[in-house]
């Protein structure tokens, strides 16, 4: 922990200070806790084992293949009802034991672990207290348009629930990156709607849990079949990324790549493919080692999503070259686009590590980048790409650092 920058290290120290204050005060003002409320926690926690006992090889491998960033846990199934129904010290008690049978699956860094832990029971203590601050009625009395009310309760009990949790991780995973975005501190869309779901199943469970209580065993094999699933979406999703960056790898982006080049036709709108190929990359590698040349990849692979936007299609080619495929585009506009990422990669500063472990700073690097159009260059992604292949070799040829458009001899305005 004390290796990250102090920046994070501060946050970490004050937020979990803060956080256990708040529990420790809504503890000791927490109603007296009723025997019908230790029953319900029995069941909470009684599914919650059988969950996790039953899916923990499955949950182990979806945390080992090299997520970054966010990633989603599904005992908000357990965890979110416990907030809806159950007073704050037995709230925190079900969140302690999910978590410490979590802990052997997690395979996280022990401060990791603990921050997000205080965070479960911040969020499910802090929910609980805007529920009940809507004074809810009881759903066994519940008639007419009180079910609509009821419903709304829910809803801001959850948005609440996973508001904290937002502020708290995305802040920590911020903090602990050189230059954050939003989705690599709040999760991508897919993360989120996961989330959503599993907060929803859980609204469900505290509704089975007080209407019906032994129904609640059938959330438990509901978990382990959704755990599964949610680790076939993920494998899934291996197979169309590339682990080291993040972005599509060829098959993803082929396959990405064909749907909107098929759309372009139909529409007879514009499309471009960019090639990039990062300039004497060997010497990075050899200079700083491997580690600190995959912190590059990884850097041009974050500044290309951002100079883009989210319906072009991002790729790694292999090695140090990089694929973009830009719709509704001319080619003039393609240009434009490949220099702002030939500018962007040529003004950062990467800082990583070489290869005794000591800090550095990587810059002044550049990339030679080939622009193929669809139709001028090529009537095909595969044609479009061999087209921007020979403009990158073009690029290289006539002293690397540059943008080159495939089979032409226009000439643009001057680079950034």
């Amino acid at each position: 922990m004390w290796q990250r920058p102090k920046r994070f290290i501060v946050f970490l120290l004050v937020a979990e200070t803060i956080a256990v204050a708040v529990l420790a005060v809504t503890s000791v003002n927490s109603p007296p806790v009723r025997s019908i409320d230790v029953i319900q926690f029995a069941i909470l926690a009684t599914g919650a084992t059988i969950h996790i006992q039953l899916t923990r090889r499955q949950e182990a491998r979806r945390r080992n293949r090299g997520l970054r960033g966010v990633l989603i846990d599904l005992t908000a199934v357990w965890i979110f009802p416990a907030a809806i129904v159950l007073p704050v010290p037995l709230i925190i008690a079900l969140v302690a034991l999910v978590r410490v049978q979590r802990w052997f699956s997690a395979r996280r860094p022990a401060h990791n672990f603990l921050f997000s832990s205080i965070t479960h029971a911040l969020a499910a203590s802090t929910a609980h207290l805007a529920y009940t601050a809507l004074d809810p009625t009881d759903w066994g009395l519940l008639s007419g348009w009180q079910f609509i009310s009821e419903f709304g309760y829910l809803v801001v009990a959850a948005l609440v629930y996973e508001g904290v949790q937002i502020l708290y991780v995305g802040s920590i995973i911020a903090l602990n990156t050189s230059r954050p975005t939003l989705q690599s501190s709040l999760g991508t869309k897919a993360d989120n709607v996961l989330e959503a779901v599993t907060i929803g199943l859980g609204a469900v469970t505290a509704i089975l849990l007080v209407i019906m209580p032994p129904t609640v065993a059938i959330m438990a094999v509901v978990t382990v079949v959704f755990n599964r699933l949610a680790e076939l979406d993920q494998l899934q999703s291996d197979v169309r990324t590339d682990p080291k960056t993040g972005l599509l790898n060829m098959r993803g982006w082929t396959e990405s790549a064909h749907r909107t080049f098929q759309r372009a036709v139909r529409s007879e709108s514009g499309l471009a493919v960019l090639m990039i190929d990062f300039d004497h990359f060997k010497d990075i590698n050899d200079t700083y080692g491997h580690p600190a040349g995959d912190d590059v990849l990884r850097r041009v692979a974050e500044l290309l999503t951002e100079v883009t936007r989210p319906q072009d299609v991002v790729g790694r080619f292999g090695g140090e070259e990089f694929l973009v495929l830009i719709s509704d585009v001319d080619a003039l506009q393609a240009y434009h686009t490949a220099e702002r990422i030939r500018h962007r990669v040529a003004t950062s500063s990467i800082t990583t590590r070489g290869k005794r472990g000591e800090p550095v700073t990587i810059t002044d690097r550049t990339t030679s980048i080939g622009v193929a159009v669809y139709p001028q260059h090529g009537r095909s992604v595969d044609a479009l790409l061999h087209a921007a292949d020979a403009a990158v070799y073009l690029a290289k040829e006539q002293g690397r650092d540059q943008v080159q458009l495939a089979g032409d001899s226009t000439e643009f305005p001057a680079r950034y």
